[in-house]
């Protein structure tokens, strides 16, 4: 069924007297079906109210819009009708003058006698027969409530928004009006929008729940499903199955939502520049491993895009291996690293045992650009895909075949891991996984060492050019747009230099930017072969990042445009979904719990708000990426609503556990 009402990527921002600006809306997007009973909750000032006013035209969005049946929501109109809390009825009119007021002036278009006809129909309706003639001063807050919702129901609008219409009235009142709302919008078929503080209500009487996160930049936390059959009676919901599972979903996530603080690393929410001199520190150490992705940080710095956005003296120390990296930004060695994707989280959260280092990621700094590459060996048995090595493991289960990866939460382990168990191969129990850095691959694939391995480039064309293996997939073939590195930084140095960290983001930002124009590739490829930052030879570092990409099986060269990808389509958010599933994998195989409380880990972590202050000053968009379903190769579908649903589907996996994950504030660089 297509969307009835759709609000897409709505932002709202709010001036301050100050002059600066206050983000109360950051990228909602929600698509509301027709006939739907939709529930907004979160706490106070998280924006629920703001989003309900945009839907209804009485305030308009900053950035994207709201659509009813194709067409832009610009203003109040008929065909949506609000009941606020403070019922909003002319003290000097009865009932039935009220309702009327309304239907006069919108459906005069209709005979007198018909609209008198829909004036006693919904009198009716919301039982008020009795106190027809009464003005509001002779009713009670739940009769003055009906009439409020008589005279929004009178008009027959498509869209009814009800901004907390009972949280006024005393239990007893409240619970007789809900159960008639209920039955009136079930017979006529209406779309609801309700906001909400009470979670009992919005499981009574929703289809879905939204919940919304604390603000500044609230945005959509979770959506809970309420698969609950109607029509619907109070006790028999109380009673269902699945009742006090949704009911503690909700409180949950508001208690999660109650412990965030205000978020780390904060600035105003301005337009202007930061002064060079503004910075609380412009001499930086930022890690990176020699790879063709590491292509941000070499051109920031040879371009001249740090010192132009105040950073005078940034080092780029090329680390040995992943674990340098981590190791570096935890002892306070490094300011900042390019680290692999699952790095921030999986650090935070303490996978393997180790200790928690709250790790902040502002920015990704590429998608893509990794592939699996097999020894020749495979290709001798005639391996050329998935099922083919699946055979010639089995045929050859006399040996151990070790594949190399490069760190525990990379994408090349995760991906690796997904790409075999959907083969049905188990990566713990059919092969071995070992970690070995990026620039020791091909010496060991060469040594007989390992099978082959999955890594970024350019080690994979170095094995095809010395023709010690060939690709068998790369990850446009797995997951195409990926996120694959990102900037890592220590919770606690952002928090103390919160203008440097916006300025690095921005000259990093800019940085991608340059590297997805590709008149500049060969330029920065003449840089990334310099010994010091990468050293390796053009002639297999060109394919994929300029030249058509070689996989070495004797097929022509295929050009893959979007192999090394920086900028365009949105790869720079650092999207919250995309870090979820990073957390169901690294709980897939056993790293660490599934967090209980994966919203608030994410909200800490992954950081769209900074990122967005830093595009935001460069005058770029500051665009996150869709909140929705996405499928890899295999075409598992990936709900975000529902990450625990999916781990449980996949077949091969180790046991995981379910568990809060908090995390210790007082964590400081030493």
């Amino acid at each position: 069924m297509s969307s009835f009402i759709e609000i897409d990527r709505v932002d709202k921002v709010f001036p301050l007297p100050n002059g600066e600006s206050y983000i109360a809306l950051k990228n909602i997007d929600l698509k509301i079906k027709k006939g739907e009973f939709i529930s907004l909750i979160g706490h106070s000032g998280c924006g629920k109210s703001t989003l309900l006013n945009l839907v209804a035209g009485l305030d308009r969005p900053t950035g994207g819009g709201v659509i009813l049946e194709g067409r832009e929501v610009k203003g109040p109109g008929p065909d949506r009708m609000v009941v606020f809390q403070n019922y909003s009825l002319l003290p000097w009119l009865t009932v039935r003058q009220n309702i009327a007021l309304a239907v006069n002036r919108v459906l005069s278009n209709l005979p007198k006698g018909e609209r008198r006809g829909i004036v006693e129909h919904n009198i009716n309706l919301v039982g008020l027969r009795h106190a027809a003639d009464k003005r509001p001063g002779e009713l009670s807050g739940g009769m003055k409530q009906r009439v409020a919702i008589a005279r929004a129901l009178s008009i027959r609008p498509k869209v009814l928004l009800l901004d907390e219409p009972f949280g006024a009235l005393d239990a007893l009142t409240r619970g007789n009006l809900q159960e008639r709302l209920m039955q009136i919008v079930e017979e006529n078929h209406v779309t609801t929008i309700m906001v909400t503080h009470d979670v009992d209500e919005a499981l009574l009487l929703s289809d879905r729940v939204v919940m919304l996160t604390t603000g500044p930049e609230a945005h959509i936390g979770q959506i809970l499903d309420v698969e609950i059959p109607r029509p619907r009676q109070r006790l028999e919901v109380v009673n269902h199955p699945s009742y006090y599972t949704l009911r503690n979903e909700i409180v949950y996530f508001l208690n999660q939502q109650k412990r965030s603080k205000q978020k780390v690393g904060q600035v105003p929410h301005t337009k202007a520049a930061i002064a060079r001199h503004g910075l609380e520190k412009i001499n930086l150490e930022i890690g990176f491993i020699p790879l063709t992705d590491c292509a941000p940080l070499v051109v920031a710095k040879e371009k001249g895009f740090f010192k132009e956005e105040g950073l005078e003296e940034v080092t780029l120390s090329r680390e040995p291996s992943w674990k340098a990296i981590a190791q570096g930004v935890a002892t306070g060695r490094l300011d900042a690293a390019q680290m692999v994707a699952g790095m921030p989280l999986s650090m935070t959260i303490g996978a393997g045992g180790k200790p928690s280092i709250p790790i902040i990621t502002a920015l990704v700094l590429s998608r893509n650009g990794n592939a699996i590459t097999l020894s020749k060996q495979f290709q001798d048995w005639g391996v050329s895909d998935l099922a083919g090595l699946k055979a010639a493991l089995s045929q050859n289960s006399d040996k151990v075949h070790t594949f190399g990866m490069v760190h525990p939460a990379s994408m090349h382990n995760l991906l690796l891991r997904y790409w075999l168990a959907s083969g049905g191969i188990d990566p713990d129990l059919d092969v071995n996984l070992t970690v070995i850095p990026p620039p020791q691959m091909v010496a060991n694939l060469k040594a007989g060492n390992i099978d082959g391995y999955c890594v970024g480039e350019p080690w994979n064309s170095r094995a095809v050019y010395e023709q010690l293996g060939y690709v068998i997939a790369t990850d446009l073939d797995i997951w195409a747009g990926h996120p694959e590195k990102v900037l890592g930084v220590r919770e606690d140095w952002v928090a103390k230099h919160p203008e440097t960290h916006i300025a690095l983001v921005k000259a990093l930002l800019r940085a991608c930017e340059y590297c997805d124009d590709r008149r500049n590739r060969e330029e920065i490829l003449d840089l990334l072969c310099q010994d010091r930052y990468v050293g390796s030879s053009p002639e297999y570092t060109r394919p994929g990042f300029l030249d058509p990409y070689n996989c070495g099986t004797g097929a022509a060269p295929e050009r893959l445009q979007r192999f090394n990808q920086f900028h365009i389509d949105q790869t720079n958010c650092p999207g919250r979904v995309e870090g979820l599933w990073i957390l169901t994998q690294l709980a897939r195989w056993g790293y660490v719990p599934f967090p209980k409380n994966w919203i608030e880990i994410l909200e800490r972590v992954r950081r769209p708000d900074l990122f967005g202050e830093a595009c935001r000053q460069l005058g770029l968009p500051d665009i996150e990426g869709d909140r929705h379903s996405f499928a890899l190769f295999d075409g598992m579908l990936f709900d975000p609503d529902h990450p625990m649903s999916y781990l449980e589907r996949l077949d091969i996996k180790r046991e995981f556990r379910v568990s809060e994950i908090l995390i210790d504030e007082t964590v400081t660089a030493p």
